[in-house]
């Protein structure tokens, strides 16, 4: 997926988005279907995947596996995932001067997380019996993935590069796999958290696509410029 700026008569870029518009549309409708999906099959006719993952889950407990599964739920989410992870990122982006960078950062955090509560709230999911640690109020989405899927597409959206999604893509899902872990989430919840945050971010670069490219050229060429 690319958004190829094209030369308009007025030199400013004109940015290709209906992929990503579409992209995040889908991935929101297919994030809701599947909400509605796993209220249907609550109790004892829960999804057999959830139900044999998580006694999977179970079984490869360790200290070392717990100790860095709670290290990805501190990092994802709490006061260092929603607040210090994002407004250090916006910082970092005002620094080496992309604010349309910094913005959408903020921004796309934001949104993924208040789209997360709204849909916590309407599914109402009950969270696995055999979880480890302190979580709040619904099962569905996964919360920590949706933050994770919502930083690898606007990293991936700043950064384009292909190690960069390849990174992104880990992250997401190392962060769904510790939810897992530690029972905090069933596997479908995770799947649930990966698409609302992805659609969410995809859908905020479609709106801000032309300043983000536009303030990506200018950026390029100021790094070609010092080289020079």
């Amino acid at each position: 997926m690319s958004l190829e700026p094209v030369e308009t008569s007025d030199a400013r870029p004109r940015v290709g988005r209906r992929v990503a518009i579409i992209a995040g549309v889908s991935a929101l409708v297919a994030a809701g279907l599947l909400g509605m999906l796993v209220t249907v099959s609550s109790g004892d006719n829960r999804f057999a995947v959830d139900l044999a993952w998580a006694e999977l889950m179970v079984s490869l407990r360790t200290p070392f596996g717990e100790w860095f599964a709670y290290l990805m739920n501190a990092v994802g989410g709490g006061v260092i995932g929603v607040f210090i992870v994002p407004i250090g990122a916006a910082i970092v982006l005002l620094v080496v001067r992309r604010p349309w960078g910094a913005l959408y950062f903020i921004v796309a955090s934001a949104a993924s997380a208040g789209a997360v509560q709204v849909l916590k709230h309407f599914f109402a999911r009950a969270r696995p019996e055999d979880m480890i640690v302190v979580s709040d109020f619904g099962s569905f989405p996964s919360g920590h993935v949706a933050n994770a899927a919502t930083i690898a597409v606007v990293v991936g959206v700043i950064v384009p590069r292909t190690w960069v999604w390849v990174l992104g893509a880990v992250y997401t899902l190392l962060m769904a796999f510790s939810r897992t872990y530690l029972g905090a989430h069933w596997l479908t919840d995770t799947l649930g958290g990966a698409l609302a945050g992805a659609g969410v971010a995809l859908l905020l670069w479609a709106a801000l696509a032309v300043p983000l490219e536009r303030e990506r050229v200018a950026w390029r060429g100021r790094g070609r410029a010092a080289l020079t």
